[in-house]
């Protein structure tokens, strides 16, 4: 594999590498113990798109790691002017080893993969959100010791994080319940994806409009904003439309007495979640929050193929 851009890059064997890898490196922070592995390494930070986790996470890791992260956004560079993305693809790949992006479109990860010479990795886009959910999946094998057949209760919009935890559950063998208002399902292409791997993992994709029965026995309930970025003059239409789906304290009754409440945040507290599921003690969200650090230091490791645990 050249660049992550998409969950549909990756495999179950993949994503075993990572959660494994995390874990050895998470091990290694916890302890003290420095590994520096990427001496002289040097990677592209490139954000169109505000961001506190994906890019504090990105930056601090590559330096982590031995190496050193260019932050670019559009005010600071050319492609705020207008540069074609794989023009800038490029020359970055002659200056650098490893380019990350959060953007918009997700056509702009993938030409800026076609024509860049060095791994990409996508770094959040209107469509995915796959680094979010190799973090995500890290937590709950952390949690439970496992994945395949845990019961994922996925609540809200059909988004780009509900895309992509589709096929991530898909290829762990999962049950993966999406639950959203009518019309605001996720998109086909990827419940199709999520389908068709099933058939060899065994997993299961259900999409429906029904929050109780997603949330009934489940073992992760998941949640995010109901109004993204860019999505802001849609806030209140959204806040009548999702309510329903709210996790409270009411519904998290119906799944397993042992689920983990999980949200990729920002967290709008009062509209998609609770203070009191939130902040409860089965909500793992600040370790989910942390994992993003540990699970891309090793997404970088395996694409720049410099893995020494």
């Amino acid at each position: 594999m050249k660049d992550f851009i998409s969950m549909l890059d990756a495999d179950r064997l993949f994503i075993e590498n990572i959660i494994s890898l995390s874990a050895f490196l998470k091990e290694k922070q916890k302890k003290g113990e420095l590994y520096r592995p990427l001496e002289g390494f040097t990677a592209a930070l490139i954000f169109e798109k505000p961001s506190t986790r994906t890019r504090v996470s990105f930056e601090v890791g590559v330096y982590q790691l031995g190496g050193h992260g260019v932050y670019m956004d559009t005010q600071g560079s050319q492609l705020g002017r207008g540069e074609p993305i794989k023009d800038t693809a490029r020359v970055l790949s002659r200056y650098v080893d490893l380019i990350v992006i959060r953007t918009f479109g997700q056509e702009r990860v993938e030409e800026l993969a076609r024509y860049a010479s060095v791994p990409v990795i996508n770094a959040l886009t209107d469509q995915e959100h796959p680094c979010q959910v190799l973090a995500d999946l890290f937590t709950i094998w952390e949690y439970k010791g496992e994945l395949k057949g845990l019961k994922v209760a996925y609540l809200g919009d059909g988004n780009n994080m509900c895309n992509s935890w589709l096929v991530g559950a898909a290829y762990m063998g999962m049950r993966f319940y999406a639950a959203t208002p009518k019309g605001y399902e996720p998109l086909e292409k990827y419940v199709k994806a999520a389908k068709e791997i099933a058939k060899s993992t065994g997993a299961e994709i259900v999409v429906t409009n029904d929050p109780e029965e997603a949330v009934k026995d489940a073992d992760v309930i998941y949640t995010d904003v109901w109004a993204s970025m860019g999505q802001e003059a849609e806030a209140e239409e959204r806040r009548r439309i999702f309510t329903p789906y709210q996790v409270n304290g009411e519904l998290v009754k119906l799944a397993k007495p042992d689920f983990l409440f999980m949200h990729c945040l920002p967290a709008h507290r009062g509209e998609e979640v609770t203070d009191e599921v939130i902040e409860g003690e089965r909500s793992v969200v600040w370790d989910q929050a942390e994992n993003r650090l540990h699970t891309q230091k090793a997404l970088i490791l395996k694409l720049v193929r410099r893995v020494r645990p």
